[in-house]
């Protein structure tokens, strides 16, 4: 195994990595700039505000995603393990 092989499936790890991370990261970035909006404009300083639908907010994301996110991850470590599988 040299070390382009190395660095396609580092390469691959990362790729997965963001594909998997990106929809759950958008969601809670958008919602908690909506909401630090939301503070600014009303003045209200409440850190649970903040929080509390942040967090609902991406366990939605996560719930729906799930299929996804699964498919994703099998995909990649079927991979990986054909990888090793073939270093005999």
């Amino acid at each position: 195994m040299g070390y382009e092989n190395n660095v396609e499936m580092v390469s691959m790890a990362f790729w997965t990595v963001l594909k998997l991370a990106g929809p759950v990261l958008i969601v809670a970035l958008i919602v908690g700039l909506a909401i630090g909006i939301i503070q600014a404009a009303t003045s209200i300083n409440e850190m649970t505000l903040s929080f509390v639908p942040k967090v609902v907010i991406v366990i939605l994301t996560i719930a729906i995603f799930t299929n996804y996110l699964l498919i994703g991850l099998t995909d990649y470590f079927m991979f990986i393990f054909d990888r090793v599988a073939s270093l005999r």
